[in-house]
């Protein structure tokens, strides 16, 4: 075998059942394709079919494909092997970035007005971000309004979502946008949230929108959903913890934030993922006492965190 490709299609195959079988934890049956097979003995081939195999949706399968083809032009193929460095995605330095943030968010509570921002600003809650169902303008004016000043003094970071004019207007830390906001700006209207010096925080879903993510040097990355959640309709599946976990780790360096179905049982999975950081939203406002809950995740992060950053003894 070369470096990118097979000596036999039938090698190739078999290669493809290797690798969906090392990876099988991060199956999604609901995208699975059985049938897929390599279309020649590439490494390419091989990958691309083995990821839409493992359920992959095929612009995130064509990720995986080019960046299995890249690691192996440097080292031997290994089933068991994984593609964990920008580079292997083709991806470099973006040649600007939006203003940094801390590289651990801590708790992040997405909340519905500012009258939650408020209360778990209060809390102690360190990462907020307001967002606010409505069309009105002047409504959604006053909500952000009301939501920076709730968090001056208090050392919580405030993100709002979708509406970035009025994040700048208002002064708030950050903005959060999602793959469809980001569909309706204009290169200008980036230069201007660059230029204002506002955190930027974009939400993805696979390794295709990270790859856009990565390219306009966000402040963050939101990764999921993680688990399924009923808040909104999603278009893809739930990616899982152990999907989680190889996105964090290509992400290194970056600040991640693990977002979607996320409550007190599953703290422990996604501490286990390497990501940094995770936002809840019904484990919050959902609480019969939301400074309680607040309080509860924060304390075990903090100690899930702390036990995942400690050696294991050696015997």
């Amino acid at each position: 075998m070369t470096a990118c490709a097979f000596p036999t299609l039938a090698q190739a195959v078999d290669a493809v059942r290797a690798m969906v079988h090392a990876h099988a934890a991060l199956r999604i049956e609901r995208d699975a394709d059985p049938a897929a097979q390599p279309a020649d003995p590439s490494v390419y081939a091989v990958a691309y079919a083995a990821a839409r195999q493992l359920g992959f949706v095929p612009a995130d399968a064509q990720c995986v494909a080019d960046a299995w083809a890249r690691r192996c032009q440097t080292r031997p193929f290994d089933p068991s092997d994984w593609p964990d460095e920008p580079t292997n995605f083709g991806w470099h330095t973006p040649v600007a970035r939006f203003a940094p943030c801390p590289e651990e968010l801590g708790l992040y509570a997405v909340l519905p007005d500012a009258t939650w921002v408020e209360r778990m600003a209060t809390a102690g809650v360190p990462t907020l971000q307001l967002r606010v169902k409505d069309d009105n303008g002047q409504r959604i004016r006053t909500q952000v309004r009301a939501a920076v000043r709730a968090v001056q003094g208090t050392g919580a970071r405030l993100f709002i979502n979708d509406h970035w004019r009025a994040a700048l207007e208002e002064g708030a830390y950050g903005v959060h946008l999602g793959q469809e906001d980001l569909d309706t700006l204009t290169a200008a209207d980036l230069d201007t949230l660059r230029a204002a010096g506002v955190r930027l925080g974009i939400s993805t879903h696979g390794y295709a929108e990270m790859a856009r993510a990565w390219a306009l040097g966000p402040s963050y990355v939101a990764l999921g959903a993680v688990f399924p959640t009923t808040l909104k309709a999603m278009p893809t599946a739930p990616q899982g913890p152990a999907r989680l976990a190889r996105y964090a780790r290509l992400l290194q360096g970056l600040p991640t934030v693990a977002i979607g179905g996320i409550g007190l049982p599953e703290l422990p999975a996604i501490a286990a993922s390497g990501v940094g950081s995770f936002a809840v939203v019904r484990a919050i406002t959902g609480a019969p006492d939301p400074q309680s809950a607040a309080a509860t995740l924060m304390t075990t992060w903090a100690r899930l965190r702390a036990a995942e950053a400690t050696p294991s003894a050696v015997l």
